[in-house]
């Protein structure tokens, strides 16, 4: 079998970009009988060694100078101009977040992360709406196979773009390799962190919930003496305590040197295609408090404290458990170095690899 991907989602730091660089780099670890040609184009990033790592022979790797937007065009809008034109002909091609093309022989495969643009249209770039409703109704015409990162995911798929669920497999995101290569190191000084500290990665989306986090731990400071410490662009347009740290944008290694120092991972998001920071604090050995809902249950299992994400007091007594019962702390710990075992990059691209065949 002759396997097409298209892997130009690789360079650009996203959460698909993960994925991609995962998943192909598991298949080819676990798979040396199939021959696989990647696909990759950009007008101005070059993919460099680091992006993707590989030493299978089987693979054809074929880079074309071509902007994503001609992509767009090309494929989600006049939808013409097949895939093998591009890359010979292959038997299967899985198509990336971003472009759904045609194909005159191979049979189509595509992963959907999510459907949050969907559901709040209004947070979403109207760019990234405008694409992704172009790519999605080639999708639900073409694509023989798709690939959902959840159950819950799964089940938009099926509720919003009313596709059939035998066209839909399920296969579970993992911990990223390199991950768990990185040292966690940050600097608390640099952020101004005094007290002990709740986690929290946020965004001015309203599906990742931080307004209520913010009442939480507003209740939480009457009895705590804490700090809650905010991640990415959040920006909360209103005057906010002095115990709470924004600190913007993190690198990698401050991300995860934040989680291992903190008391608790503080993630009751109303909706997530996955949930991986939920794996990154029970791999780091820190406690997380997520929501009843969405993927996160399905990602958390019984190795975090559950709460619903709608009710601010649901999140305080969810918080409180992790701040005042040391027993509760080390059974979770426990759980959760258990459960990131549950979740793997070389089970997933098995899993694909059945999708393929």
């Amino acid at each position: 079998m002759k396997i097409g991907i298209d892997i130009s989602s690789i360079i650009y730091g996203t959460g698909v970009s993960v994925y991609t660089k995962n998943l192909v780099e598991a298949l080819l670890k676990v798979d040396r009988k199939n021959e696989y040609v990647l696909f990759f184009a950009s007008l101005r990033r070059k993919l460099e060694e680091a992006d993707l790592e590989f030493s299978n022979k089987n693979v054809l790797l074929k880079k074309f100078k071509i902007p994503p937007v001609l992509l767009d065009g090309l494929w989600n809008q006049l939808h013409f101009y097949p895939v093998e034109n591009f890359i010979g002909q292959v038997d299967v091609f899985h198509a990336s977040d971003w472009t759904q093309p045609p194909a005159s022989k191979a049979k189509l495969v595509t992963t959907i992360h999510d459907l949050s643009f969907l559901r709040w249209p209004k947070s979403a770039h109207p760019k990234v709406l405008t694409v992704q409703k172009r790519r999605l109704r080639w999708v639900k015409k073409e694509a023989d196979a798709i690939i959902a990162v959840s159950n819950a995911t799964k089940k938009e798929i099926i509720e919003l773009l009313k596709i059939p669920e035998k066209k839909i497999k399920v296969i579970h995101e993992a911990l990223p390799v390199d991950f768990k290569k990185i040292k966690p190191q940050v600097s608390l000084k640099k952020f101004d962190i005094k007290k002990p500290y709740l986690l929290a990665s946020g965004s001015q989306a309203p599906r990742k919930n931080i307004g209520r986090v913010i009442k939480a731990f507003s209740v939480l400071q009457k009895k705590h003496d804490l700090q809650l410490v905010i991640t990415g662009d959040y920006q909360p347009g209103i005057k906010i305590s002095k115990d709470i740290i924004l600190t913007g944008f993190v690198s990698q290694e401050e991300w995860a040197g934040l989680v291992k120092k903190a008391r608790t991972l503080v993630y009751p998001s109303l909706y997530e295609g996955f949930g991986l920071p939920i794996l990154e604090a029970f791999y780091l050995g820190v406690p997380a408090v997520t929501s009843n809902c969405s993927s996160m249950i399905e990602v958390a299992g019984k190795a975090a404290v559950l709460v619903d994400p709608y009710s601010v007091n649901s999140i305080v007594l969810g918080i409180e458990s992790v701040l005042t019962d040391p027993g509760l702390v080390g059974q979770l710990k426990k759980k959760g170095a258990r459960r990131v075992k549950n979740f793997s990059w070389e089970k997933a691209a098995r899993q694909t690899l059945e999708v393929y065949r």
